[in-house]
């Protein structure tokens, strides 16, 4: 199944390149046409092959390949006539495509100023700065707007090697040259220099912090300068002095660590690091209980110990040198690594900082001269930029094997000129379509590209700056190991309403496929425990809208409805069309019921469960309210509204499945897919009961109910039996229903679903039943012994008048005259008195 599915994964991608060669292109132009063949031929030759455990030996094929058609990527995509650029994006910006698994979206967030000396990130405050001679402009790039306005400050006229503001965004500091940063009150408008003595050491650059002992480091070849800017004194007041000998340096906001090279090849580290609010160990921030980097002590910053970075040799006697470029620190899942860049050996080194260590912990292959590193919901992505692809690694997973094949980045929402109705339509087409934009500007990959970390890429040349996005359709389709993929979807957050989707239409795939059970285990296993997570950590709900105001939640959960009424109306509810638009209302229906059950469950499990009401009800009536339960296998069809839900539920912060959404989305839709023998079901739904008991998940009753018309459906009795026997399926009100209803073809089925109500002291059901199977002697019996005040007399005096028997109705009679009191002035003990006493003298007559 997985070889067919890569195949034809494959031989569709290299289709759709064929055509693309072959028909979009020049046609005169018969070297272009054979090349963009050899190309699709040979991708879906490779793909396959490089799916899962890729090689070097297989993806330089590929690469080889890719880069002998660069001039028909380049030229012929590109600069081609309209009707084949309108192929290219068809093919390339039509979603989930298969082509890509990363892409940017167009428009880009525009920076370009005239006059301008320059693009500077400033990642401490997440801004885009642009410097000209007199004033500083400034975009806000978190939350990433690309149609946001900039903002502007006055300066004076001078070079500028380095600009960042000052954390609460009152200060602006901006290095003139090696031995002068200059300073700025935004407030005041004051400003004053800070030197060092240019004879014995130099600035190599600085930025401010948040650590409790000093505002800004200043980072010199001399090593560092923790110092605290004072604005009324106007200078700079040095707190402490770490010295060392740099050459140069690497700092993040994100992960708060300064590494400072050193050596004659720079591959000796020291790496100093402040948080202001560390992270406990096992913080809910960090996935699966795993320590968080935590090293401020009361000196505000703390020392890492000092490590040497290993690089290959390419000649005996040659001593490469590490460069700035080369190292990326990264901050993923909570924990803080250090990516080098090794193209001697071709290998990106990968090394995570302990609280008292630096561990290297693995390479991973690079296939370009020059690589780039981002990170998007903490997945890492590795930028091949010669090879013009990228790979995708989930760090947190045991395997350092990439995620999917290599596949290129794709640029979508872009409409060049002339594509007609063979372009993709975009939502911001419109508005930006004053703007002229030429196809230079769309290239990827070129050299003025700059990578930020985490996830934004700025065109120093042009001016934009783009943000990466994952796509989380096209990687969960590029696997045929579905439980890896769901393990994968469960650890993202940025996108969790996506990934919950997802998860539950791949979970409900694999059952209609009928994949062996034991895949389904592990898959059942991964979102039982991914929830479990969720609720210990409490971020299951911590994102969820809420329904009501909190008055009526309170309502609602103190004073629910009794289990019967809420399995009915349960019923009801689901016997039409459900329609779900997005995944937090998924999250709040299952919240809401789990609320229900536990406080419904609480309560109705000691003495009448349905005390509220008056009195038995009816034969008849207990059958109408029986039969609803069959409707409880779930909703006929359950669309989702894709696009509402990425526009109105970005706050799901969790891809956790509760089992209530598993029995809504995938067993009850599953049933009605699937048809034929429901063996395979129930024994899928037994592997998820097992993970669910080994987290200790309560299940909703609905489940079991499933469980029981599957069973029943196929006469297996004898099963359903030694299920209920075992305790496999839980004893509830709503499961003793459905024993009942099976019940109907077989007797033992029916008594275990009375057997049930008595054990869950659901008096006033229990006696129902004995009075609906005749036995209405013993419900009396049953009655007197357990005080039960509830019973409608009236019921159990027409079941003994119907019977023409005058001795069992005149026990009847006696039954409530002794244990009812005041019931011998009723209407009741009148009207059948009166027919008991014409029964009596009818049987003397005769």
């Amino acid at each position: 199944m997985s070889q067919l599915r890569h195949q034809g994964l494959a031989n569709k991608l290299g289709g759709k390149l064929v055509k693309l060669g072959s028909e979009r292109l020049e046609l005169q132009h018969e070297p272009n046409r054979a090349m963009a063949k050899n190309y699709g031929s040979c991708v879906a030759s490779k793909i396959p092959e490089v799916e899962r455990d890729m090689c070097l030996k297989e993806f330089c094929a590929l690469k080889n390949c890719m880069n002998n058609v660069d001039s028909v990527l380049s030229v012929g995509l590109i600069d081609m006539d309209p009707r084949a650029s309108s192929s290219r994006a068809s093919i390339g910006s039509s979603g989930s495509g298969a082509l890509s698994h990363v892409y940017i979206q167009y428009p880009p967030m525009r920076c370009s100023i005239p006059g301008s000396k320059g693009v500077f990130y400033d990642d401490g405050n997440k801004l885009l700065l642009s410097p000209t001679s007199d004033q500083v402009f400034s975009w806000k790039v978190a939350p990433f707007d690309p149609h946001a306005e900039p903002t502007s400050d006055s300066i004076s006229d001078g070079p500028m090697l380095s600009i960042r503001y000052s954390l609460d965004a009152k200060f602006l500091a901006v290095q003139r040259s090696s031995h002068e940063i200059q300073f700025w009150n935004k407030e005041t408008g004051r400003t004053f220099s800070h030197k060092c003595r240019p004879e014995s050491e130099s600035i190599l650059g600085f930025f401010w912090t948040d650590c409790p002992t000093c505002n800004i480091v200043l980072v010199k070849t001399s090593g560092l300068d923790l110092s605290i800017y004072d604005s009324e004194s106007q200078s700079l007041r040095l707190v402490e002095s770490k010295r060392i000998n740099v050459n140069w340096y690497i700092y993040t906001h994100e992960s708060r660590l300064v590494l400072l090279a050193s050596g004659m090849q720079c591959k000796s580290f020291t790496g100093f690091q402040g948080l202001p609010n560390p992270l406990p160990l096992g913080a809910p921030g960090v996935p699966y209980g795993e320590p968080s980097i935590c090293l401020l002590s009361s000196a505000g910053i703390v020392r890492l110990p000092k490590f040497e970075m290993l690089m290959a040799k390419s000649e005996a006697n040659s001593k490469p040198v590490l460069a700035a470029e080369d190292i990326h620190v990264i901050t993923v899942y909570g924990r803080i690594y250090c990516l080098q860049v090794d193209r001697t050996a071709m290998l990106l080194h990968c090394y995570r900082f302990y609280r008292d260590a630096v561990v290297q912990q693995g390479s991973l292959p690079i296939y370009s001269s020059k690589v780039a590193v981002s990170v998007v919901d903490n997945v890492l992505l590795v930028h091949q930029v010669d090879a013009k692809v990228v790979i995708l690694y989930d760090l947190f997973a045991d395997s350092r094997a990439p995620i999917s094949a290599p596949l290129p980045l794709l640029l979508r929402g872009y409409r060049r000129a002339g594509m007609g109705s063979f372009g993709l339509t975009s939502k911001d087409d419109e508005s930006s379509g004053s703007k002229q934009t030429s196809d230079h500007e769309m290239t990827l990959y070129k050299d003025g590209w700059a990578f930020l970390i985490p996830d934004l890429i700025c065109d120093t040349t042009d001016g934009l700056l783009w943000k990466i996005h994952l796509d989380l359709d096209a990687i969960s389709a590029s696997s045929s190991d579905v439980p890896t993929v769901l393990e994968f979807l469960q650890r993202r957050k940025l996108e969790a309403n996506k990934a919950k989707r997802l998860c539950l239409a791949l979970a409900r795939t694999m059952i209609v496929e009928r994949r062996p059970v034991n895949i389904v285990s592990r898959a059942m296993d991964v979102l039982i425990t991914s929830y479990s997570h969720a609720i210990k950590t409490g971020s299951y709900f911590k994102g969820m809208k809420a329904e009501k105001s909190p008055a009526s939640c309170t309502q609602r959960i103190h004073c629910p409805k009794s289990a019967a009424e809420d399995f009915t109306h349960t019923g009801d509810s689901r016997g039409g069309v459900l329609k779900i638009d997005s995944a937090s209302e998924i999250s709040n229906e299952s919240h809401r019921r789990y609320s229900m059950l536990s406080d419904s469950d609480s309560e109705g499990n000691v003495g009448p469960s349905s005390a509220c009401r008056k009195g038995i009800m009816g034969t008849e009536t207990f059958v109408a309210k029986v039969q609803p339960s069959s409707q409880l296998s779930g909703p006929t069809h359950v669309p989702l509204d894709v696009d509402k839900a990425e526009t109105e539920d970005s706050h799901v912060t969790t891809a956790a499945i509760s089992p209530d959404e598993i029995y809504l989305f995938v067993f009850a839709q599953a049933d009605e897919e699937m048809g034929g023998d429901p063996s395979y079901l129930v024994a899928v739904m037994v592997e998820f009961l097992r993970s669910a008991n080994l987290e200790r998940i309560r299940i909703y009753p609905n489940v079991y109910v499933l469980m029981i018309k599957l069973l029943a459906r196929s006469d297996r009795f004898a099963e359903l039996g030694l299920f209920v026997i075992d305790k496999i399926i839980e004893p509830s009100k709503e499961v003793a229903y459905q024993l009942l209803l099976a019940g109907r073809r077989h007797f033992p089925t029916r008594k275990l679903g009375i057997d049930m109500l008595r054990q869950l002291h659901l008096h006033h059901d229990y006696i129902l039943s004995l009075c609906q199977d005749g036995y209405y002697l013993e419900a009396l019996r049953y009655a007197r012994k357990l005080k039960v005040v509830t019973i409608r007399p009236s019921l159990f005096l027409e079941s003994a008048c119907a019977s023409n028997d005058s001795q069992r109705l005149a026990t009847v009679l006696r039954f409530f005259a002794d244990f009812i009191p005041g019931f011998r002035s009723t209407s009741d003990h009148a009207t059948y008195c009166h027919i008991l006493s014409q029964m009596n003298s009818s049987s003397l007559s005769a």
